[in-house]
Parts: C-alpha cells; sequence; structure tokens
C-alpha cells in the first residue's frame, strides 16, 4: 500500500522508516525516475518540477563503514561516508541520478568519488555560496538556473515557471504539516515524542512530496487523538546539531528520562522553518529560501554591529526555540570532523549559556557502537536538570 492511498498515521510511518527506501524502489518499478540527494541545501523543487521523486540519501548507524573507507579518507565526516558506504553496497540501486550541494567540505571534497564511483546516469554538483550578502545570492541564482537548464537538458524539456510554482506550493504545504505537528510538542508532557518526530520526518524525505504531505495528515489527525499522559513531568530537552537521520540518539535521551519536544537539526526545526515565496521569479525565490532561510553552520554571517548582537543574529533562532517550547536543556550532539558545526560550538555554547539554557556538547561517531558512553553523559546531564 502506498502512503498516498493510505489514511494510516505512525503505523505507516514506521513502515517507511524501517524499509527506508522501499517506496522509492515500488516508484522505480512503476517508471518513475527517482534522484537521489545529499543535503538539506539541494533544491527538491527543481527536481519535482522536472518530473523526478526526490529522494535523500541517509545511512545506518548500525551498519559498520567498510566499502566506503576503501574509497575516501576515514577523516571525511562519518555521517558522509555512512551515506556513500551504503550506497556503494547496493541501498539505492535504484537512482537514476545524484545532486550534491556544496553544504560543507566532506560533501564538495567528495563529489568526484561519488561521481565517478556509482556511474549514475545523472550528476550535478550544485556550488552553494556560504555567503548569504546579495552578491551570493544573485550567485546562487545563478548557480541554480544553471542546474535548472541542466536538469532539462537531461530529461530533454525545458522546466517551466508553472512547474517550479506549482513545486513551490506543494512543498510549502509539506512544511507547513510539518510544522503542525511541532505544535503538538508544546504541550507538557508532548503529545508526539521526540523519536516519533524523527522517524516521522525520515520516512517522510525518502516519499514523493504529495505521498509525504498525506501521511503527515494522517499523523497529525492520529495524534490529536490522544490524551496527555499523567505523572511527573520530565526535563524537556532540545537537540542542535547537524543531521540526525536515524531516531536511535533521539530515544536514548528520551529513555534515560527525557522528553525531546523540540530540535535544530536536519531533517527538523533548521531545514522545515523557511518557506519559498510564491511571488516573482521562482528561481530567485527558491534561492532566497535555501541559502538565507536556512540557519546553517556551514552558512557565513558577516558581523554587523557588537558581538553580542552578532551572537544574536546567528543564534537567536535557537534560544527563541528553547524558550517557545518551554526547554530545560540543550544538547548540542556533533558529530567528529564536523568542522562547520564543531566550529561554532563555543560561541553557541556560550551564548545559549548566557541565556540562561543549561547545554550539554557531545561529540559523536555516527555509530551504535558509542551509546554505552553517550547514555552516562545524558543520565548526568538530566540529573543535574532534575525533575520538575
Amino acid at each position: 500500500m502506498s502512503a498516498e492511498n493510505s489514511t494510516g498515521g505512525l503505523a505507516i510511518v514506521d513502515k517507511y522508516y524501517q524499509g527506508y527506501g522501499s517506496r522509492a524502489r515500488e516508484l522505480k518499478k512503476q517508471g518513475k525516475q527517482i534522484m537521489g540527494y545529499l543535503c538539506a541545501f539541494t533544491p527538491v523543487e527543481i527536481i519535482t518540477a522536472a518530473g523526478f521523486v526526490p529522494f535523500r540519501i541517509k545511512g545506518d548507524v548500525n551498519e559498520p563503514i567498510t566499502k566506503a573507507d576503501t574509497e575516501m579518507e576515514t577523516i571525511v565526516c562519518p555521517l558522509v561516508r555512512s551515506w556513500f558506504d551504503m550506497s556503494l553496497k547496493g541501498k539505492y540501486e535504484f537512482l537514476d541520478g545524484l545532486v550534491i550541494s556544496h553544504a560543507c567540505d566532506s560533501m564538495a571534497r567528495s563529489k568526484d568519488i561519488w561521481k565517478y564511483t556509482l556511474g549514475l546516469p545523472y550528476f550535478h554538483f550544485i556550488d552553494t555560496s556560504h555567503a548569504i550578502d546579495d552578491s551570493s545570492l544573485d550567485f546562487f541564482v545563478s548557480i541554480l538556473g544553471t542546474f535548472r537548464k541542466s536538469l532539462g537538458g537531461f530529461i530533454g524539456q525545458e522546466i517551466s515557471d508553472e512547474s517550479l510554482a506549482q513545486a513551490i506550493r506543494v512543498y510549502n504545504e509539506n512544511r507547513q504539516r510539518i510544522w503542525d505537528l511541532y505544535e503538538l510538542r508544546k504541550s507538557d508532557p508532548p503529545l508526539l515524542s521526540g523519536a516519533e518526530m524523527t522517524r516521522v520526518l525520515v520516512a517522510a524525505m525518502g516519499l514523493p512530496v504529495q505521498e509525504s504531505i498525506k501521511l503527515l495528515e494522517g499523523v497529525i489527525t492520529e495524534v490529536k487523538q490522544r490524551q496527555p499522559a499523567v505523572g511527573a513531568k520530565l526535563p524537556r530537552i532540545m537537540v542542535v546539531g547537524a543531521e540526525v537521520d536515524d531516531a536511535a540518539f533521539i530515544e536514548l535521551i528520551e529513555d534515560a528520562g527525557a522528553s525531546v519536544v523540540t530540535d535544530d537539526l536536519c531533517p527538523g526545526g533548521r531545514e522545515y522553518r523557511a518557506f519559498v515565496k510564491t511571488e516573482g521569479d521562482p528561481v530567485a525565490a527558491i534561492a532566497e529560501r535555501y541559502l538565507r532561510g536556512i540557519m546553517c553552520g556551514r552558512s557565513y554571517v558577516e558581523q554587523k554591529g557588537t558581538y553580542p548582537e552578532y551572537l544574536e543574529q546567528r543564534f537567536g533562532h535557537i534560544a527563541r526555540a528553547a524558550k517557545e517550547y518551554n526547554v530545560d536543556g540543550i544538547v548540542l550532539y556533533i558529530y567528529k570532523y564536523c568542522d562547520p558545526f564543531g566550529f561554532e560550538v563555543p560561541a553557541m555554547k556560550s551564548y545559549l549559556e548566557a541565556q540562561g539554557i543549561q547545554v550539554l556538547y557531545l561529540e559523536d561517531e555516527y555509530s551504535m557502537s558509542t551509546v554505552g558512553r553517550l547514555r552516562t553523559r545524558i543520565q548526568a546531564f538530566l540529573e543535574m536538570l532534575g525533575t520538575r
């Protein structure tokens, strides 16, 4: 049963979370073309407008990285290496192409390895600017115009403004459904656990956008029917970091005696916070959303005003989300060798603590092998926060 034809909620989520890629494999057999991508900075609206099903590649924290380490240096981000490892092992054999955005050096510097090793019919690298000033935005509009022409050349048909506008509308609707789910986590205790939310987000990113919307609507309906739990009020935790595409880490926090109520992650709050404007040139609107709307550690924000004002501009959205969701503490979760976020840690941690928010900083591998060490530190942090 496809997600599009299903009226189920979390049961369907579990199906597509556990069997990630199964729906894309079904669609491939039906004659659909599947375009893989790696990161939130990939403009899925353009891919969808070209008639492809965008499919986000994910790793597996339970799968040792073996084949990827014969092609990539082991100082490459473990998340990127796991993505590549799963691809080499045939997990995503249904892909017709791959789009890589310059989100970080681990992606950009390994692009040729992806291109020549996988040998897919289509490959494109999007040179996403790190700066977000006006000249960088103009540059990125040009880059996306090139991508649009490249993809149109591959399918033998120009991608129209009308198809782009339609794709913008449906992806904005998808983002709104996700925020509707986030609203259900504001209650105390939240109606939807953090682990459940992660599974929803992961399942949705492996589906065509229209099916994702249907799935999200089913989950919203199901969760709204729940009765609030009674008992001790658990510490409310926000998780901040790069990408968490597996529920295992969130489950670890909640099993230790907390509620993960919001995040600044991909997939998650960072990725779905910004919408695309529906007026004007669609490519320019897409460019602005991806370059300036996604508040990521890889983006360069020029300091203007005092240093505290700069920190507010850089990290204020995290503090505001923590207040909005009545957060008791933040877990700052960074992968080893993730330089864009690693360089941010001292400034971000000091800023958040200056706002009166307790912060636990964890550096980790993308692997279940570190669970014991992480559990000990998380339990100690929760004991420090106490039970409300």
